[in-house]
């Protein structure tokens, strides 16, 4: 060790700085937001030294837990959250990666103004996602906005988008597909154009249809590509929190486990952060449950990672 530690401090050195700072700003509020979720917290009795009061919260086990997974409409139905973030989740990835496909397929053949097109299809990933969120709210609004006039010059009902109802979980998902495409399409591009040509003309000479040289070249030529970009995507999704509550504010019918747990964080009379922490705590948890068995299935499929 003292020999490895002799030819590489340098290295050591140059990226201790980069470790103490995410302890600093990951590693420690993931601790505290843990311990917090076994305790009592909220807003009446933290520690508060404007007002000299001293922190009265008190430990309480695995009470929240407890109260959450019953499925308490008080804690926030958490299964039925769930359900709905899950459709949210999958929906979104499963949209970004096969319309990600279709474009990065279109945008590896040679055509005229190819570059130009990769340039207007990168556009809604260049832009702001906050600007990009209050543009969709305007134009899904029931009465000025360009979704519903559209529809009203073709003789098609205006529906109310972003009310209380499953359309404003539609609304969402739409602005949130809008916005991953262009990542998924560029990454998958790359992994695209490092497939060798040579199998494609082998598989050519050998009378393959199209389709079957989409799916015995095409697909194993991306899957180390396709796996990586799924496995972040969901992550992404899963804690997506500014297009969602950005577009529709605090609404039932778009509440997600992230959004739920900012909603018990900072909004109420007394701000209970001991279930927001314990919410935090479980979106980590299905997290990894996911990764871990998305790596096994890779794993059994051949993937290393």
């Amino acid at each position: 060790m003292r020999g490895f530690f002799s030819r590489h401090w340098y290295a050591y050195a140059m990226v201790l700085p980069a470790v103490i700072v995410t302890g600093v700003l990951v590693v420690l509020p993931l601790l505290q937001g843990a311990y917090y979720s076994f305790t009592n917290i909220n807003e009446s009795n933290i520690a508060n030294p404007v007002l000299d009061r001293p922190a009265s919260y008190e430990f309480t086990g695995l009470d929240n837990y407890a109260n959450v997974l019953s499925g308490d409409a008080s804690y926030g139905s958490f299964w039925d959250i769930l359900l709905r973030t899950l459709i949210w989740t999958f929906a979104c990835v499963g949209l970004h990666f096969v319309i990600g496909l279709a474009l990065a397929l279109l945008l590896n053949r040679p055509m005229r103004g190819r570059g130009v097109y990769r340039v207007l299809l990168i556009l809604p990933w260049a832009v702001p996602a906050f600007i990009s969120a209050f543009a969709w709210k305007y134009m899904f609004n029931a009465q000025y906005g360009i979704i519903n006039q559209v529809l009203r010059a073709l003789g098609l009902p205006d529906p109310v988008w972003l009310g209380q109802s499953d359309l404003a979980l539609i609304a969402v998902i739409l602005v949130n597909v809008w916005l991953g495409v262009p990542f998924m399409m560029m990454t998958l591009l790359g992994g695209l154009q490092s497939i060798s040509g040579s199998l494609y003309e082998a598989a050519e000479i050998d009378g393959a249809t199209p389709w079957q040289k989409f799916r015995n070249v095409t697909m194993p030529g991306l899957r180390s590509v396709s796996s990586t970009v799924i496995l972040l995507g969901t992550i992404w999704t899963f804690n997506m929190f500014a297009v969602v509550y950005l577009i529709t504010g605090i609404n039932p019918n778009t509440r997600l486990l992230i959004t739920y747990a900012f909603e018990r964080f900072f909004n109420g009379a007394s701000r209970d952060y001991a279930i927001a922490s314990t919410y935090g705590v479980l979106i980590l948890s299905v997290l990894l449950v996911f990764a871990s068995v998305y790596r096994r299935a890779l794993r059994r499929q051949g993937e290393v990672w």
